[in-house]
C-alpha cells in the first residue's frame, strides 16, 4: 500500500557537506582543503533536513573508492595516483565494496562504526538511509582489505587469457597494455602498468580509452558476451554471487535503500535474481535505478524489481529544454504520456551530482527562474522527488575545484567546500538563501501533507486550454483524491498570467466532484475564495512570471 507521505530524498555528499574550510585551493589535498565527516552530520543537521519535508537521505560516496590520499599507515593499500580522477577520486570508482571511505571518518580505524552511528542517528530522526550501489564497474586497482572471511576478491581466479569467459569478473584485452589516450600513466617504477588491459566501465572495450571515458574504472562481467550479445546465466555467473553478497552486507547495516548506479548497463536478469532475494530478507528496502533508456523502463520495473527509476530523459530533459532552450511548456504532456502507467515509479529531480546546478551560469543563472519546473517535477507524479544539498540555498557551483573545471557542477572528484552550505551551517545565510530555503520547506511539506499531491490521480488540462493560455509558457493540470482536487498552474514565462483555466466535465467526473460551490485555497500564499464548479468551468488564476500556483479545491465548510 502506498504511504500517505510523498517520498522526498535529500542527496548529500558527506565529503563536502559539512566542510567549513573557506580557503580551499584547486586540486588541493585533504590536508589543504579539509573533508566533511560522518560524525559532523549530527542530530541538529538531520532535524534541519527533515524539516524540509525529506523522508530519506541519500548519502553519496560512502563505499570506499580510489583516492590519491595515502592511508597506508592505517593499513589501507594506497592507490596509484595516475588512475585516480582528482585528489579525492570518483566515488564511483569503488576500491573496496566492504568498506567505507576513510576520508569520512574522524578515526580511520573506527570508520565503519562511525558510519553505523550515522545510520542510527538518521533513523532516530525519522529519516531513512539510501546509499549508492555501484554494480557496473570498479576502480582499476580494486582490492578489498575488509572483505569477510571466505569472500573472494573480484578478479581472483579469472583467466586473463580470455577476452570473455562467463566465469571471469572482468573482460581482458589480451596481449595489450592499458594505454588511455591523453592520460599520463607515469613512467618507470612510478608508472602505472596494466597488462593485459581490461575493458573500461562505460562499455569501452579497447585498451585505449580517452580521458573523457571512465578510464579510472574497469567494467564488470555479468555473463553477457559484448561481441555477439549472447548470455551465459546458467550456471550463475560468479559476478552475480559476489554482488549479491555485497548487497546483503549493506542491507545488514540497516540501509533502507540503494540508488543503483548505471543500472541499465547491468542485465535485467541479474536484478530480477538479486532484488527478489534481498527483499525476501528485507521486505521494506527500496531500489532506485539510474537509467537512461526509456525502452527498458517497463522491464526494469516489472521484471527487474526496481521500485523507482530516474526520470531524466523524459521529465528532467524537457523541463531543462523549457527553461533554457525555448521548448514550449506544452511538451510536458509527452512526459506523462511516455511513462503512463508507471509514473508513480519515476523519481524526479532538477539537480544531482551529475547535473549542473540550477543557479549556475550554465543553467538558469539564478534559482527562482526554476520554480515552475520544480513544482511540476514534484507534483506531476506521486513518485519520489529528489533535491541535492545546496539546491535549497541556490548554490551556483561557480568554482573550478581541480579535476572538475568551471562546469556548473559541485565536484565529485576534489576535496572542496560549498559556500551556501558553509554559510548555512555557520548560521550566516544571505537573506535570499534564507528566503529560498523557506520556499522549499513550505512547498515540499505541502507535497507531504496534501493528499492530492502525495497520492492523488493526474489529469492534464492542456487539451481544453489551448485558447485560454499561451501554451508556450503555461502548463496546467489537476491532481485529485477523495473528493478534492488541486489545480497546478506553472508559468515559465517572464510575464504574469491572469486567466481562466477551463476544467472540463470529464475532470469533475474523474474527481467525483458534483456541480456546486467549493472552497479554493491558494496553498502557497493562503488566499481563499469560493468558486462555482460547473461543466467547463473557467477557474480564475493569477501566476507571476517564473512562478507556479497551487489551488486546493474542496468542499466548503
Amino acid at each position: 500500500m502506498k504511504e500517505d507521505k510523498k517520498t522526498i530524498i535529500y542527496q548529500l555528499m558527506p565529503r563536502w557537506f559539512t566542510n567549513l574550510n573557506a580557503q580551499c585551493v584547486p586540486d588541493g589535498t585533504i590536508k589543504q582543503n579539509g573533508c566533511g565527516k560522518f560524525n559532523e552530520i549530527d542530530d541538529s543537521i538531520l532535524r534541519s533536513i527533515k524539516s524540509l519535508g525529506a523522508t530519506h537521505v541519500w548519502y553519496t560516496g560512502i563505499i570506499e573508492h580510489a583516492t590519491a590520499t595515502d592511508y597506508s599507515r592505517q593499513g589501507i593499500v594506497p592507490c596509484h595516483p595516475h588512475v585516480v580522477k582528482g585528489k579525492a577520486g570518483s566515488p564511483y570508482a569503488i576500491r573496496d565494496y566492504y568498506d567505507v571511505c576513510p576520508d569520512l571518518a574522524v578515526k580511520v580505524k573506527d570508520r565503519m562504526h562511525e558510519f553505523e552511528a550515522l545510520v542510527e542517528r538518521t533513523h532516530k530522526t525519522g529519516l531513512k538511509v539510501i546509499i549508492d550501489f555501484v554494480p557496473n564497474h570498479v576502480a582499476r586497482e580494486y582490492e578489498s582489505d575488509a572483505k569477510p572471511a571466505g569472500v573472494k576478491d573480484l578478479g581472483e581466479g579469472d583467466n586473463p587469457m580470455m577476452f570473455f569467459d562467463p566465469k571471469n569478473n572482468f573482460f581482458y584485452l589480451t596481449g595489450q597494455d592499458f594505454a588511455p589516450q591523453g592520460v599520463d600513466l607515469g613512467s618507470g617504477k612510478d608508472g602505472y602498468r596494466e597488462f593485459p588491459a581490461r575493458a573500461t566501465g562505460n562499455d569501452c572495450y579497447t585498451a585505449f580509452p580517452s580521458r573523457d571515458d571512465w578510464y579510472e574504472t574497469v567494467k564488470l562481467n555479468y555473463g553477457v558476451d559484448p561481441w555477439n550479445g549472447s548470455t551465459h546465466f546458467d550456471p550463475t555467473p560468479p559476478t552475480w554471487n559476489k554482488m549479491l553478497d555485497i548487497l546483503k552486507f549493506w542491507a545488514g547495516k540497516g540501509v533502507d535503500g540503494f540508488r543503483c548506479d548505471m543500472a541499465h548497463m547491468v542485465p535485467v536478469q541479474f536484478w530480477q535474481w538479486a532484488i527478489s532475494q534481498i527483499k525476501d530478507i528485507h521486505p521494506g528496502i527500496i531500489f532506485i535505478a539510474e537509467i537512461y533508456d526509456t525502452a527498458l523502463y517497463h522491464s526494469y520495473l516489472h521484471e527487474g524489481g526496481f521500485d523507482y527509476l530516474y526520470d531524466k530523459v523524459t521529465l528532467y530533459d524537457t523541463l531543462r529544454g523549457i527553461l533554457c532552450s525555448g521548448w514550449p511548456a506544452s511538451d510536458l504532456t509527452r512526459c506523462w504520456q511516455t511513462v503512463e502507467g508507471i509514473g508513480d515509479h519515476m523519481l524526479a529531480f532538477l539537480e544531482n551530482h551529475d547535473e549542473q546546478r540550477i543557479a549556475s551560469q550554465q543553467f538558469c543563472g539564478e534559482p527562482w527562474r526554476a520554480v515552475p519546473a520544480l513544482v511540476v517535477a514534484a507534483t506531476m507524479c506521486t513518485g519520489p522527488f529528489m533535491l541535492y544539498s545546496g539546491q535549497e540555498l541556490g548554490e551556483k557551483a561557480a568554482d573550478a575545484e581541480g579535476f572538475s573545471g568551471h562546469d556548473g557542477r559541485t565536484t565529485i572528484f576534489d576535496y572542496w567546500s560549498v559556500p551556501t552550505l558553509r554559510r548555512w551551517h555557520q548560521g550566516k545565510p544571505t537573506s535570499d538563501e534564507r528566503r529560498l530555503r523557506s520556499w522549499y520547506r513550505k512547498f515540499l511539506r505541502l507535497c507531504n501533507s496534501e493528499k492530492t499531491l502525495s497520492r492523488g490521480q493526474f489529469f492534464d488540462l492542456m487539451y481544453v486550454n489551448q485558447d485560454t493560455v499561451d501554451t508556450r509558457f503555461v502548463y496546467a493540470y489537476l491532481r485529485h483524491c477523495g473528493g478534492e482536487m488541486t489545480l497546478v498552474v506553472a508559468n515559465f514565462g517572464e510575464t504574469a498570467v491572469e486567466a481562466g483555466i477551463r476544467v472540463p466535465q470529464h475532470a469533475l467526473d474523474c474527481a467525483g466532484m458534483p456541480h456546486g460551490q467549493y472552497s479554493c485555497l491558494d496553498l502557497m500564499n493562503g488566499a481563499s475564495t469560493v468558486v462555482n464548479l460547473l461543466g467547463d468551468t473557467l477557474l480564475p488564476v493569477q501566476v507571476k512570471g517564473h512562478d507556479a500556483a497551487l489551488y486546493r479545491i474542496s468542499a466548503t465548510k
